[in-house]
């Protein structure tokens, strides 16, 4: 359970302000059809957590608790660090002519695949007895942010004060990154 909850708080704010939301928001506008991009979200994100899951469980037993600590440390310190720069704008998949579900379910989930979340989950997975439960903790975190983003559409969402939250974010991932890390080390 541990690893549900600590993968839907990293993952609801990690999205803030990045890729897989304004695309969301994104297709959205354009398909007209908001739960269907919620939907197809997330079977993106679920598919993409249970990658890193099952990397995560086979990961496990060839860390020590230290180690794997210290992984999660790494892992928190590289979204924080990505974070704390300026986000790029998604590729908007104009071209893509494959229907409004299809195309947001693949662009999301080639967006969530890359997506420093997923290095997290690995981490959480490594960690707990249920790996699975990283995903769909990633999943429920990540659509915490998307369904908003999706149902506001482009224009509302990029009102939002992402840029600003994003560098918060970004100062508590580093900060908790290194906690987690010199107490790995055994230096606190």
């Amino acid at each position: 359970m541990d690893a549900l909850m600590a993968a839907l708080v990293a993952a609801a704010l990690a999205q803030i302000g990045d890729r897989p939301a304004a695309l969301a928001a994104i297709l959205a506008d354009r398909y007209r059809m908001p739960l269907r991009v919620i939907l197809a979200a997330a079977l993106a994100l679920l598919a993409a957590g249970l990658i890193a899951a099952a990397a995560g469980a086979w990961l496990a037993p060839h860390l020590t608790p230290e180690a794997k600590q210290l992984f999660l440390a790494l892992a928190l310190l590289l979204q924080g660090g990505g974070a704390l720069l300026p986000a790029k704008a998604p590729e908007r998949l104009a071209g893509w002519r494959i229907g409004g579900f299809a195309t947001s379910a693949a662009g999301l989930f080639i967006l969530a695949f890359g997506d420093g979340i997923q290095f997290i989950v690995v981490a959480l997975a490594a960690r707990a007895a249920l790996p699975w439960l990283a995903a769909v903790g990633a999943m429920l975190g990540s659509l915490a942010v998307i369904a908003p983003a999706a149902i506001l559409g482009e224009r509302d969402w990029r009102r939002l004060p992402l840029a600003p939250a994003r560098r918060i974010v970004g100062i508590l991932f580093v900060l908790v990154a290194l906690w987690l890390g010199l107490g790995a080390l055994r230096l606190i």
